[in-house]
């Protein structure tokens, strides 16, 4: 059963993920963290990275208990979990500038290229493991699924109230 609520709830995780690479590189080319030109490393980027780790965590936390999830989706919901972890957003996993800039342009092209289909490939691992773990879910968790993901994150990145239509803040 594939529906267009279905297909609108893939379709937004996986421009969620991809709008937080996106905005996360825009930031400096990839390898910046606190500005246009700040460095990633240091305690001021693994202050943020803790920070994003936990308020992604609590998310899913408070996801978790709305759904109020059977044992029997526990397995379903381990494996959602471990496949919305954030891999690209960890400094270390982007390429080096001064490494990039060393190599000519069709060899930066084909890195990232490389980088590209990386990305794909854990965004299809998020899209599996969001139907997968949705096919477990009763009629009523999937309405409360779908209302909190279709929320956005707020902040300043996106997707909050000031983004919403006349009587769509709840």
């Amino acid at each position: 059963m594939t529906t267009i609520k279905q297909r609108f709830l893939i379709a937004s995780t996986v421009a969620l993920l991809a709008g937080t690479s996106v905005s996360a590189m825009a930031w400096g080319g990839g390898d910046r963290c606190d500005g246009p030109r700040g460095d990633h490393s240091g305690p001021r980027a693994e202050k943020m990275q803790q920070r994003m780790t936990e308020v992604h965590a609590k998310r899913q936390a408070d996801l978790k208990a709305k759904l109020k999830l059977g044992a029997e989706q526990e397995a379903a919901w381990n494996a959602f979990v471990a496949a919305t972890q954030r891999p690209m957003m960890n400094p270390k996993n982007r390429p080096d500038p001064a490494d990039m800039a060393k190599l000519t342009t069709p060899e930066r092209i084909e890195k990232m290229q490389a980088l590209k289909a990386q990305r794909d490939a854990h965004m299809n691992q998020v899209a599996d493991a969001t139907k997968a773990f949705y096919s477990s879910l009763t009629a009523e968790q999937k309405k409360v699924f779908d209302d909190e993901t279709a929320k956005g994150r707020g902040g300043r990145h996106g997707g909050g109230q000031h983004h919403r239509g006349p009587g769509m803040n709840g």
